[in-house]
């Protein structure tokens, strides 16, 4: 019975001591100092060691400008535990007090004790800054150094001096901590990458560049070339990248797989002719079938993305003639599912599509392939209106590879197709699971059939318009564009001045833009932009006008101010970081 009471009552005075702390800091973050100081005065005499809640009651009886009394409790704590942090706060509530001589009396103490110990610089650097005293904390690290050389602080004077306005010492010492240490390599460049994207300095990206071309030059180690290829690759400048890959290839011929990568990325950001000049490198450079299968698999996905219905004989040929030189087998798969594909959705022959993938799924796959393959061939059931087929499927994606991101992929063509056939309320339901979805592009698309099915509902519960909408929206799918053009304008005879009218005008303008048309895109999204402006897709269409003017037209003074309404009134959109750096380009800016 005494132990139960004795840790029923230590139950009780754990929880009143936690409720304590919350109330404490609620006051703290409130900006009652009065009430937070009392509380965590308190707390400090329960748990006097405690450095937080000190630091806390210091901090309030600062802000109550009570500096008497925190000198006192500052004395009184540096003589009971003789820390040199402590003198950092006592020479700040000097600074506090405008008493600069005093207050550096302390701060150079606080040094001196790093001089006879090297480890208290930990925290004394990390109180300075706490206290935006950044010179003092680089000076403190440097100290440290002085006296023990094998103490490496570089990533944190990096830091500092990048917040002190150096990016020329910045620069330098995390480059020199990458190569020292390769393995925080990756830490240093996420820090680099954060400073490339910032305003504050505009000769940054410069600064770097120079910094790398000079190691380049200076040291024969291919580190600096991958160095170098990384940066021009955050730049999306995927031809200088590429000449540092082909460098250090020739140097060190054991892999093109980097190489593929760039190539890959220079496809997803648009520079595909530097992509298929990347790929033609590495078919030249490589007898590895496996690097073979993935550049050409990227090269006649380019092709077909092009393709009008005159190519379409010819790609079926290339793609026969591939299949015939590197033969039927798991590893030309991704080839096996590209024709398939082809076949179904541009020859309109969805049964060679199944057959082929019948074909593919007795090969000895591993769980991922069969799932790629169950994929498309879900993907031609659903071209083919057999919508429970393609259901079944997909479900067995989802079981066989639960929470990987096929299934979660899988888990989204599900949702799509309940919405093709018009079954709203489940799809607004599954919808609405995958918007918290990890991978961002399915939690995107996701959230935006929500959206349309929700918004949609509301404004009209018989659905009648959105039952409409999907139509057109299959047929999209089913790669019947033409079609899909009348029925979307059908959609808007009918129902204009509705809530679907907006969504309306930006698949049509999509699909325009997709032919070619681009003024007819522009128009509907001019369309947008006048009637719809307090809708939730002025964004998109403010965008969508602006790319076109950019980069289709080559009228940048018509793009500059929908990428300046964005910037400034739209900065929740998925499209405000791009919409800055293209009109920071456009106004000639050099950092972007």
């Amino acid at each position: 019975m005494k132990k139960l009471f004795l840790n029923i009552t230590l139950f009780f005075s754990l929880v009143c001591f936690s409720q304590n702390e919350q109330l404490a800091e609620y006051y703290y973050d409130k900006g009652d100092f009065e009430k937070a100081k009392i509380g965590f005065e308190e707390l400090l005499v329960s748990v006097p060691q405690n450095m937080q809640y000190f630091l806390r009651t210091i901090d309030c009886y600062q802000q109550l400008e009570q500096y008497d009394v925190a000198e006192k409790a500052i004395q009184s704590r540096l003589d009971k535990y003789n820390q040199g942090n402590v003198l950092v706060e006592l020479g700040y509530n000097f600074q506090l007090q405008k008493k600069e001589d005093e207050a550096l009396i302390y701060y150079d103490k606080a040094i001196e004790r790093i001089k006879k110990n090297p480890n208290e610089v930990y925290g004394i650097a990390a109180s300075f800054e706490k206290k935006v005293l950044l010179e003092r904390a680089l000076r403190s690290y440097q100290t440290a150094t002085d006296v023990q050389p094998n103490l490496n602080f570089n990533f944190q004077k990096g830091l500092l001096y990048g917040q002190l306005g150096n990016p020329d010492m910045m620069i330098s010492t995390f480059l020199d901590e990458a190569f020292a240490n390769p393995q925080n390599s990756i830490l240093i460049q996420n820090q680099l990458s954060r400073f490339m994207s910032e305003d504050s300095d505009a000769n940054f990206n410069e600064a770097m560049r120079k910094a790398l071309i000079i190691r380049v030059q200076k040291n024969q180690d291919l580190f600096w070339n991958h160095y170098l290829s990384w940066f021009y690759v955050q730049q999306k400048e995927f031809s200088k990248a590429f000449i540092q890959e082909k460098a250090i290839y020739k140097r060190n011929p054991e892999s093109l797989s980097n190489i593929v990568n760039l190539a890959n990325l220079s496809i997803e950001e648009g520079d595909e002719d530097i992509a298929k000049e990347i790929l033609g490198f590495v078919i030249e450079n490589t007898k590895d079938i496996g690097l073979l299968i993935q550049a050409q698999t990227y090269l006649i996905k380019m092709k077909i993305d092009k393709a009008q219905d005159k190519d379409f004989v010819a790609i079926n040929a290339e793609l026969s003639s591939l299949l015939t030189e590197y033969e039927i087998s798991p590893f030309s798969l991704p080839l096996q599912l590209i024709q398939a594909h082809f076949v179904a959705f541009n020859l309109k022959d969805p049964e060679k599509g199944k057959a082929i993938i019948k074909k593919t799924l007795d090969l000895q796959l591993n769980d991922y392939q069969v799932a790629q393959a169950k994929m498309e061939l879900a993907d031609i059931l659903l071209f083919e209106e057999k919508f429970n087929q393609a259901l079944l499927y997909y479900s067995q994606i989802e079981t066989n590879l639960k929470n990987d991101e096929v299934a979660h992929e899988a888990s989204l063509k599900a949702a799509k197709t309940s919405y093709f056939k018009t079954d709203f309320v489940w799809a607004l339901k599954q919808f609405k699971e995958l918007k918290s979805a990890n991978t961002q592009l399915i939690a995107n698309d996701a959230l935006e059939y929500f959206l349309l099915i929700n918004d949609n509902t509301v404004a009209d519960s018989t659905q009648t318009a959105l039952k409409e909408f999907a139509k057109g929206d299959y047929l999209l799918y089913q790669n019947r564009n033409k079609e899909a053009i009348t029925q979307f304008q059908s959609v808007l005879e009918k129902y204009k001045g509705q809530e679907i009218e907006s969504v309306t005008l930006l698949r049509l303008g999509k699909i325009y833009e997709k032919t070619g048309d681009y003024n007819l895109a522009l128009s509907q999204y001019q369309e947008i932009i006048q009637h719809h402006s307090a809708g939730i897709y002025i964004d998109e269409a403010l965008f969508f006008s602006a790319e076109i003017f950019n980069k289709k037209l080559a009228a940048a003074e018509k793009a500059k101010p929908l990428y300046e309404k964005i910037i400034f009134d739209h900065q929740d959109s998925i499209y405000f970081v791009e919409a800055r750096k293209s009109f920071r380009k456009l106004r000639g800016d050099t950092n972007l």
